[in-house]
């Protein structure tokens, strides 16, 4: 294998014609740190390496070969409103381990950019420190692929070495080296140089700048060539050049002039500057655009589509290399975010402008004139993002759409700045009014998948932690008491504790109030607070205040308070759940910000009598039956494995309820002794249980499963098998066979096994064996046809090696069985 290198003196050519450029960005010590250890900028490296075109301009290709350090990839293309609907894969090789990745797929648009954009390309791909790189990509059918392909890299400093004079690019490895791990890529979809479209699967977009000019001049990127060649270029220090004539599809271009910043309804929660996360503001020297009207009204919502395997001390680098790829790659002004937040919940300013003034970003094609843009960093369309990134989104949509008066909860009128459709096929001409949510998602507005699947199915609970009443407030207990029915005995000094799903930052106080008034003020970081109450009965309740001033309010608990000899319990109270009030005042029933809010009249309670005294219930519930696992029947997939949750709780006097507290927020009655659940495969997850009696004592009690997939392929196989596809599989795959006495067998160590089959109306029967023993005889027949469907399972006391064989039984009429894999619990 022969290397080609290259010396410093080569960075003298300004601009040489090859497979590889180099770039150099930074106007700062490529040592200093912005969000990694120091403040200021951090120098960034970028390369480039052009596709080799194929089958008529149908494929492209980069082989295998090795690269200086880098950490983001992208693939663009000379016609910056040209979208890439087929299949673009990579696939990189791991700097520390030395080892390559599986193929990843790049969603084929990133929007159409800035005004001036000369460049289009896919989303880009976070993909960690790596120094090896292979391309393939394919337009389908007759389609040409876009003009001046290319393969973008980007270092962004901090992390990696950056990209300096001693990089290289090696010659394709040896065809009889390393064989691919997967087969050719699929030849499915169309360029379409025509900007969005809509399809079935529409990709993941970064949108562009409303005002953006559709170009169609010479790509700015390097030719086929076949011999790379490497230059370094420094950073502009001179002012920004002059704005080119645009045709924009947005009736208003960004103002220059600074509006003010004026003052929220919400605070201000913290923010990351630019120079804290490294940016280096010699790249992007033009001065930033506001919003024509000079006010936000809505906030759009999206995630990066970059892997999720980040650890939050590398958010910054990925920014940083965000920022490179939109500005250096796709020539975009600045990065098209506002604002960006890692999934530890840090908040970062993207585009610039002032975090506090309404900035004109490059996000939301045809409405990014009245919106502010914030992206979470990572994949979404699988799994939510965590708690502390929702919570950071929900307070900085509240602070930036409190500077202008606007409801989080709310709509708002948008005028498209250009026809399209979105996710949902809905269309409409550019001037259209179009009513959205306030804060809503980009595919309310694009026709992409951002910002996936499982954000978007979190959005009411973003916008109802960003403006509603404190959700799921409920009074736990009041201590320090004793139990007589279902009144609590209690001396004159009380803790009074509660619990919501609102998470503390968005609360701004919680009251707890003693016959309808204020007894006792705390943060809304608390969760309990000490009061002390005049002999008699009380009704105890607790309001939460969240920070757009909206108010809840449990139902009263019922309290009998004497320190002496305790009294005869009045009659029996409400059970404590929160009702929802405006602020300062209670909601009615039917109170739009609390669906579930009801008003009630406290049940008039009996004259004392004097008993003998009732000792404190000090001892908490147990859990007779500690909380276990199983798998159980249902449909399968790799975010959803279905589970049942057993457990059983008891107490001395009386059991409460019991809360499943994590890694999902759930409360039982005090009967129930099981739950229907599901767990993402091939994660260790711990499910965490509580137990409560009425006078507030509590034990704690959890367990922890791995659920696992065996496709069908890690069987030992007997007799006839055939491979079937289709994106209904797990895997993309399954085993078919009508031969009697086929047969496939598992081998495993768990606790619980399930076997996954697809079903119709002509499939067969199986024998199941259970370590070399037959115990069922299942029959995969059904009216209705299904995929990945668990529908037998079985269940063992602890975790040891098992066996678990299918056998064709070869029906009449009906022999063929389809098998999909089998699940087990570690």
């Amino acid at each position: 294998m022969r290397r080609r290198g290259w010396g410093a003196a080569v960075l003298a050519v300004a601009v040489v014609s090859g497979t590889l450029v180099v770039q150099g960005a930074g106007g700062g010590d490529a040592g200093g740190s912005g969000g990694d250890g120091r403040s200021g900028p951090i120098r960034t490296g970028s390369a480039t390496a052009a596709l080799t075109v194929a089958d008529g301009g149908t494929s492209a290709r980069l082989d295998r070969r090795d690269t200086a350090p880098f950490s983001m990839l992208g693939i663009t293309w000379a016609e910056a409103s040209t979208r890439v609907s087929g299949t673009i894969e990579v696939r990189t090789r791991d700097t520390a381990r030395h080892t390559w990745s599986t193929w990843l797929r790049l969603d084929g648009d990133s929007g159409e950019g800035e005004r001036g954009a000369s460049r289009g390309g896919t989303t880009p791909a976070w993909v960690g420190p790596s120094d090896g790189v292979q391309v393939r990509m394919s337009s389908g059918a007759s389609r040409r692929l876009p003009e001046g392909l290319r393969l973008d890299m980007i270092d962004p400093g901090g992390t990696t070495s950056a990209m300096e004079p001693a990089g290289f690019l090696m010659d394709p490895v040896d065809p009889t080296g390393e064989a691919d791990p997967t087969g050719p890529a699929d030849a499915t979809g169309t360029a379409d140089a025509t900007g969005p479209a809509t399809t079935d699967a529409p990709a993941d977009t970064a949108s562009p700048d409303p005002s953006s000019t559709r170009t169609s001049g010479p790509s700015s990127g390097p030719t086929d060539s076949a011999e790379p060649t490497r230059t370094q270029t420094q950073p502009s220090t001179g002012s920004a050049s002059p704005s080119p004539t645009v045709s924009a599809p947005d009736p208003a271009s960004p103002t220059a002039t600074v509006p003010p910043a004026p003052p929220s309804t919400a605070p201000r929660p913290p923010i990351t500057s630019r120079e804290g996360w490294g940016a280096d503001e010699s790249i992007s020297p033009e001065e930033p655009g506001y919003l024509p009207g000079g006010r936000i009204k809505a906030v759009v919502l999206h995630h990066t589509a970059t892997s999720n395997d980040y650890t939050c001390a590398e958010a910054p680098a990925l920014i940083r290399a965000v920022y490179a790829y939109d500005v250096q790659q796709l020539t975009w002004k600045d990065i098209g975010y506002n604002f960006l937040v890692d999934k530890c919940g840090t908040i970062y300013e993207g585009r610039k402008g002032g975090v506090d003034r309404p900035v004109m970003g490059a996000h939301a094609y045809g409405f990014n004139s009245e919106t502010t843009g914030i992206a979470v960093i990572g994949d979404y369309s699988g799994i939510a993002p965590s708690k502390e990134a929702m919570t950071s989104v929900a307070r900085l949509a509240a602070w930036k759409l409190g500077q202008y008066g606007v409801d989080p909860t709310g709509t708002t009128t948008l005028t498209a700045g250009a026809s399209g459709p979105n996710y949902f096929r809905q269309t409409w001409d550019a001037g259209t009014r179009m009513t959205l949510p306030v804060i809503h998602g980009h595919r309310d507005g694009y026709n992409t998948v951002c910002p996936g699947d499982a954000y978007y199915a979190m959005l009411p609970t973003v916008r109802a932690w960003a403006g509603g009443t404190v959700e799921g407030l409920k009074l736990d207990s009041v201590t320090g008491t004793g139990v007589s029915g279902t009144t609590v005995l209690t001396d004159t000094a009380v803790t009074v504790k509660w619990s919501a799903s609102t998470p503390a930052a968005l609360v701004r106080q919680y009251d707890v109030l003693v016959d309808g008034e204020v007894a006792a003020t705390v943060a809304g970081t608390a969760s309990s607070a000490e009061v002390n109450l005049a002999p008699g009965t009380h009704k105890v309740s607790v309001r939460g205040v969240h920070q757009s001033g909206r108010t809840a309010i449990t139902e009263d608990v019922t309290v009998l308070a004497d320190p002496a000899p305790a009294l005869t319990p009045p009659a029996a109270t409400t059970t404590p759940t929160a009702k929802a009030t405006t602020p300062a005042a209670t909601v009615s029933p039917t109170s739009p910000a609390s669906p579930t809010a009801k008003a009630t009249t406290p049940t008039p309670t009996a004259s004392p009598t004097t008993k003998a005294p009732t000792p404190a219930d000090t001892t908490p519930p147990v859990f007779s039956t500690q909380p276990n696992l199983a798998l159980r029947t249902g449909t399968v997939s790799t975010t959803a494995v279905p589970l049942t949750l057993k457990w059983k709780a008891t107490d001395t006097k009386e059991l409460k309820e019991v809360r499943l507290t994590a890694p999902v927020a759930r409360t039982y009655g005090p009967t129930v002794t099981s739950a229907s659940l599901t767990a993402k495969s091939g994660v260790a997850t711990t499910w965490r249980m509580t137990a409560y009696d009425r006078a507030g004592n509590a034990r704690s009690a959890s367990v922890s499963g791995t659920p696992v997939i065996l496709q069908e392929s890690a069987a030992t196989r007997t007799g006839t098998w055939t491979s079937k596809s289709s994106s209904g599989y797990l895997g993309g795959k399954s085993y078919s066979s009508s031969t009697k006495s086929s047969s496939l067998t598992w081998t495993f160590t768990g606790r619980s096994a399930a076997l996954v089959v697809s079903r119709a109306a002509t499939s067969g029967q199986v024998y199941v064996y259970v370590d070399g023993k037959k115990t069922a005889t299942v029959d995969l027949r059904t009216t209705t046809t299904k995929y990945r469907d668990a529908i037998w399972a079985t269940t063992w006391t602890a975790a040891a090696k098992h066996t678990v064989k299918l056998v064709v039984v070869g029906t009449g009429g009906r022999p063929t069985v389809t098998t999909d894999g089998l699940v087990y619990l570690k």
